[in-house]
């Protein structure tokens, strides 16, 4: 049983809520609506050969209602339970683009059939009629583009007697949830904040220090190590030997970075479901999952290369994650991303997050509104480096009547005008198509002027 969606664009991958097993105790088996008609039937075609003493009519009955009362003597007794299994993920097609959902439904029951609907956020599915005979294990297979909490699949189950006769009350319906967590795509190159931070890391910084290129030769002072003295250089200034030479080297160090994910706008393609009194089709990826894909990837390019990675929200308020490194650290960003949601209308904020000195702060928003543009213009301002990530889908304008465009072209001047300003401030923008990796690796290899130079306050 396959519910087909469009499959993302890369494969997210899964984890599995808790959820317990569904037994449901049932009443005694019924007989179904044409077995009753029939020996109703039956009956009474009995009854009138009786009555007109013609024998062949009389003998036609008997065949049904022998066949009829042997199907309800042998009526199953006990209870039909219905379980859902897993989910896991599927291995990939050969393209590797289709992620899928994957659930198993388990029927109990001592009827020999039993009928199951599937079906998925409200939408029906398959509708089949499958063999029990105890226990029936049924793969239910789902594709998604959406990240997050969301449903796998629900099942509605009644149990069927020999030759459908009889059936068992219908189960309620039961329902597997899990959360689906970000994919996390590989970036060649991301940008750097201009100051760098610790003591050892993968970066070169301006800083002397240990492990990075050569910064310059100097003459020997209280504390240099020894075996930095560069002989060479020494016997070429000094023949003599009165004053010695160390190489001195720039110091490695790691890269902060804080990422911002404004959950207040979670909007479609079809500009329609923006008010909310639609919501979004399910073969659509959202600017909320957009983001949580966009951020995934960004972490794991900074993490792989050993820098400090962090996640803030706009639309809530809660303690963000800490900056930190490794593969846990990005586990727990992609975990915080899946259960990233809007909830309610925010709060507005009177300052912006606080941020650690000299972080590099990735903004990912519609831009469809002045909260995320205002909060990331001020963090330009105090002198970090802003690079604003516009995760807003393409727009299907297909459909639309001559005010709702005129709507939408308002909304579309007024959030150019926006991101335009941004950029005049010295926030660095991008858009999350097929091309970011490349327009993320002109920001790392351009050159960025001193943090908060000309930026206005």
């Amino acid at each position: 049983m396959s519910l087909p969606e469009r499959p993302p664009a890369r494969p997210p991958t899964w984890r599995d809520d808790d959820a317990a097993p569904v037994v449901v105790p049932q009443g005694p088996w019924t007989p179904t609506l044409a077995t009753t008609c029939a020996s109703a039937a039956a009956l009474l075609l009995l009854l009138l050969g009786v009555l007109l003493a013609r024998p062949d009519v009389a003998v036609l009955a008997v065949a049904p209602l022998v066949l009829a009362a042997r199907a309800l003597a042998a009526r199953p007794q006990g209870a039909v339970t219905a379980t859902f299994e897993g989910p896991g993920v599927t291995d990939d097609d050969a393209d590797g683009t289709a992620g899928r959902l994957r659930a198993t439904l388990r029927v109990e029951g001592p009827g020999p059939w039993a009928t199951v609907a599937v079906g998925r956020e409200g939408r029906d599915g398959a509708d089949v009629l499958v063999r029990v005979d105890g226990t029936r294990r049924l793969p239910v297979v789902a594709r998604t583009v959406r990240t997050g909490p969301q449903e796998v699949a629900s099942a509605d189950v009644q149990g069927a007697g020999p030759d459908g006769a009889s059936l068992a009350e219908p189960t309620p319906r039961v329902t597997r949830r899990t959360t689906v967590l970000p994919a996390t795509a590989p970036l060649l190159e991301v940008p750097l904040p201009p100051r760098l931070r610790g003591l050892t890391g993968p970066h070169p910084s301006r800083r002397p220090g240990e492990g990075g290129d050569l910064r310059d030769v100097h003459p020997w002072a209280p504390g240099d190590r020894l075996r930095r003295i560069d002989w060479r250089v020494t016997a070429r200034r000094s023949p003599d030997l009165r004053e010695l030479y160390v190489r001195r080297e720039h110091a490695l160090a790691e890269a902060v970075v804080v990422l911002v994910v404004d959950s207040r706008d979670d909007v479609g393609p079809d500009p329609r479901t923006w008010r909310g009194s639609l919501a979004p089709h399910p073969q659509d990826a959202t600017s909320l999952d957009r983001a949580r894909q966009a951020a995934a990837a960004v972490a794991r390019a900074y993490l792989d290369r050993g820098d400090r990675v962090g996640l803030d929200d706009l639309g809530v308020r809660r303690r963000p994650v800490a900056p930190g490194g490794g593969r846990r650290q990005l586990d727990r960003i992609r975990h915080a991303l899946a259960l990233t949601a809007p909830e309610g209308a925010p709060a507005e904020r009177l300052r912006p997050p606080r941020l650690p000195s000299g972080a590099l702060v990735v903004v990912f928003s519609t831009f469809l509104d002045d909260e995320s543009a205002r909060v990331a213009a001020r963090w330009r301002a105090a002198g970090h480096r802003v690079v604003g990530v516009d995760v807003l889908p393409r727009l299907r304008t297909s459909g639309l009547y001559d005010r709702e465009r005129l709507a939408l072209r308002i909304a579309t001047l007024t959030r150019t005008d926006r991101m335009a300003e941004l950029a005049d401030q010295g926030v660095e923008l991008v858009t999350w198509r097929d091309d970011a990796a490349v327009a993320l690796r002109a920001l790392a290899r351009r050159r960025q002027r001193r943090a908060g130079a000309g930026v206005p306050g």
